[in-house]
C-alpha cells in the first residue's frame, strides 16, 4: 500500500460515520508542517497568517507551539473579533476603510493595544481620524513596503500591486507623518514578497519556465534584501523603537529569515499545504487539509460523478486555481466539464473501484479559502476524529 493509499484508508475509516461533503485536517501533518516552518525560520518567530487558516481552534493550536507569535489578519473587523476573543497581537495585513471598526478600535483600550493597522498613504490616517467618533485611544500603525522587482529601467515589474512605497526616503517620510500626528504610534514595517513566497519554482513539465522563475526569484531576493535593509535603517532613524519588521511567506521563510533586518516571518499556508505549494524546491510539506465529495453517479466505465466540488481559488483564473482529486490516486477531471457547482465527473481507472456513496478526497488550490465552503473541520489523529471545530464560517463570520 502506498503512503497516499494508507492515508485514504485512514481518512475513510475516520469519517465512515459522516456523510460527505466533509472537510478534515490531519493533525499529524499539520503539526509536522508547523515544525518545518519553525525550523526554516531559524529562530525568528513566525506570525500566523489567519486568512490561510480561518479557524480559531487551529490558530490557538499553532500559537501554543514554540516558535510562533502573533497573528497576521486580513480585515479590520476580523482583527477586532480575534482581539475580543483573547488574541493579544494582531497585525492587519491590508489597509482598511471600515469606519465602524476604526471607531470601535479607537474607543477600546484592549483592542487598541492588541491590533496594529496597515497603511501606505497619509490618507489612510485621515480616514481613521474621521472615524474616531470621540475615541481617543492611540492607534498602532505598520507601514508596508513594495517588494516588487523592477527590471529594464522599471519597464518590467514582477510582484503584486500592493504598496506604492518603494524607496527608503518614501517610507521615512510616511514614518515622519505618523510621528507628527497625535493619536498614532508607528510600531512596525511589513514587506510581503509574494513573487518569491507564493510562486512555485518547480512547475511540473515546465523545466524552462521553472528555471526562469528560479532566476527571477534569486534576483528578487538579492535586490529586496539590500533595499529592505536600507528602508529599515531609514525608518528606524525616525522611529528607533520600531517593534518589528515582518517579511516572508510560506515559500520564502528560510530566505527572508536570513536577512538581519527582518525580525519576524509571516506564514500560514504552510500549515495546510494546499496544492499551490507542491511546486517548490526549497521545502516539501504534507497535505493536511482535505475535503471529500460523495460519489453519486457511475455514468460509465472509468467514470464516476461526485456531488459538487467546484471550489475555485482566488487569483487569475486558470487550471492551477482548481482543487485537485487526490484520493484515490489517478482520478482526473473531464476537460469538458471540470469541477462543477453541483456535480463533478471524474475519469480514470480508479473510478471503476468506487461505489455509490464512497468518498473522493480533494485538495484545495489555496489554504484558508477551503474554510469558506465548510462550517466545520474534523480533526483527524491516526484513523479517528478527535475533535470537530468550527471554521470562521461556522461561527457566522464571513469577513470578505
Amino acid at each position: 500500500m502506498t503512503p497516499r493509499a494508507a492515508d485514504r484508508a485512514r481518512y475513510d475509516r475516520a469519517t465512515a460515520h459522516l456523510d460527505a461533503p466533509v472537510a478534515i485536517v490531519d493533525l499529524e501533518a499539520f503539526d509536522a508542517n508547523a515544525d518545518d516552518l519553525v525550523r526554516r525560520a531559524g529562530g525568528k518567530p513566525v506570525r500566523v497568517a489567519s486568512k490561510s487558516v480561518r479557524c480559531r481552534a487551529l490558530l490557538e493550536r499553532v500559537l501554543a507551539r514554540e516558535g510562533f507569535a502573533g497573528i497576521m489578519s486580513f480585515t479590520l473587523d476580523e482583527s477586532l473579533w480575534l482581539a475580543r476573543a483573547g488574541f493579544e497581537d494582531v497585525l492587519l495585513a491590508y489597509p482598511s476603510a471600515d469606519r465602524a471598526a476604526f471607531g470601535a478600535l479607537a474607543a477600546d483600550p484592549k483592542l487598541a493595544a492588541a491590533v496594529t493597522v496597515m497603511i501606505d498613504d497619509p490618507a489612510q490616517l485621515d480616514l481613521v481620524d474621521q472615524a474616531r467618533a470621540g475615541g481617543t485611544e492611540e492607534i498602532r500603525v505598520c507601514l508596508e513596503l513594495d517588494t516588487s522587482l523592477r527590471m529594464l529601467g522599471g519597464r518590467v515589474r514582477v510582484g503584486a500591486l500592493r504598496s506604492p512605497l518603494r524607496e527608503p526616503a518614501q517610507l521615512a517620510e510616511l514614518a515622519r507623518s505618523v510621528a507628527r500626528r497625535p493619536g498614532f504610534r508607528l510600531v512596525g514595517l511589513m514587506a510581503y514578497e509574494g513573487h518569491v513566497a507564493g510562486v512555485g519554482d518547480a512547475v511540473a513539465g515546465r523545466p524552462l519556465r521553472s528555471r526562469a522563475i528560479r532566476l527571477m526569484q534569486a534576483a528578487a531576493r538579492k535586490e529586496l534584501a539590500a533595499r529592505r535593509a536600507a528602508v529599515v535603517r531609514a525608518v528606524r532613524a525616525v522611529a528607533p523603537d520600531l517593534e518589528f519588521v515582518n517579511g516572508g511567506g510560506t515559500g520564502s521563510v528560510q530566505h527572508t529569515a536570513a536577512e538581519e533586518a527582518v525580525t519576524e516571518i509571516a506564514a500560514g499556508s504552510g500549515l495546510y499545504v494546499p496544492r499551490l505549494f507542491d511546486n517548490y524546491t526549497s521545502f516539501t510539506g504534507r497535505p493536511a487539509a482535505l475535503f471529500a465529495q460523495p460519489v453519486v453517479r457511475r455514468p460509465g466505465v472509468g467514470v464516476v460523478t461526485v456531488l459538487g466540488g467546484g471550489y475555485p481559488a482566488s487569483g487569475a483564473a486558470g487550471p492551477d486555481r482548481l482543487p485537485v482529486p487526490y484520493l484515490p490516486e489517478g482520478l482526473r477531471y473531464d476537460p469538458q466539464e471540470g469541477p462543477g457547482e453541483v456535480q463533478t465527473p471524474l475519469l480514470g481507472s480508479p473510478a471503476d473501484d468506487l461505489l455509490i456513496g464512497d468518498k473522493v478526497w480533494f485538495r484545495h488550490a489555496k489554504a484558508g479559502e477551503l474554510c469558506e465552503r465548510f462550517d466545520s473541520l474534523h480533526l483527524v489523529e491516526g484513523d479517528r476524529i478527535t475533535a470537530t471545530v468550527p471554521t470562521y464560517r461556522g461561527e457566522g463570520r464571513t469577513f470578505l
